[in-house]
C-alpha cells in the first residue's frame, strides 16, 4: 500500500511544525491532530495511509488513542508509527502491544522516520 496522506499528531506546535515541513516536502499529504481525541476522529475522516502519533498528550495518550485506533473496525488496517521523547525499551514493547507499526524517538532523525515510512509502503 502506497503511502500518501498521512495524520500526524502531536500536542507541541514545533513538533506539529517541524514534521509537517519534513513529510510535505517528501510529496505527502499531511493531516494534523493536537491531541489523541482529534487523532481517533481524523482517522475517521479523512482515512489516512499512516498515522504518526505522539505519545505524552494531554488527554488521551498516545498509547491510549494507538490502542483505540487499532482495534476499531474502521481504523485497524491504518498502520502507526509512535514518534515520541520515551526513549526506554519498555515504551517501545509497550508501543507495540498497544498496535503501533513503528517507533522513533525525538529530537527525529529524518532519514530514519523517512524510511520506517517508506517501510510501511
Amino acid at each position: 500500500m502506497a503511502i500518501h496522506k498521512i495524520l500526524l499528531v502531536d500536542d507541541s506546535p514545533t513538533e506539529r511544525h517541524f514534521l509537517n515541513s519534513l513529510l510535505s516536502k517528501q510529496g505527502y499529504q499531511v493531516v494534523l491532530a493536537e491531541n489523541g481525541e482529534e487523532a481517533m476522529v481524523k482517522a475517521k475522516q479523512e482515512k489516512p495511509d499512516l498515522i504518526i502519533m505522539d505519545v505524552v498528550m494531554p488527554g488521551l495518550n498516545g498509547f491510549q488513542a494507538t490502542r483505540a485506533i487499532t482495534k476499531d473496525e474502521e481504523t485497524k488496517h491504518i498502520p502507526v508509527i509512535m514518534c515520541t521523547t520515551k526513549g526506554q525499551e519498555t515504551d517501545k514493547v509497550w508501543a507495540m502491544r498497544q498496535g503501533a507499526k513503528d517507533y522513533v524517538t525525538k529530537p527525529v532523525d529524518q532519514a530514519e522516520l523517512l524510511n520506517k515510512i517508506a517501510a510501511l509502503g
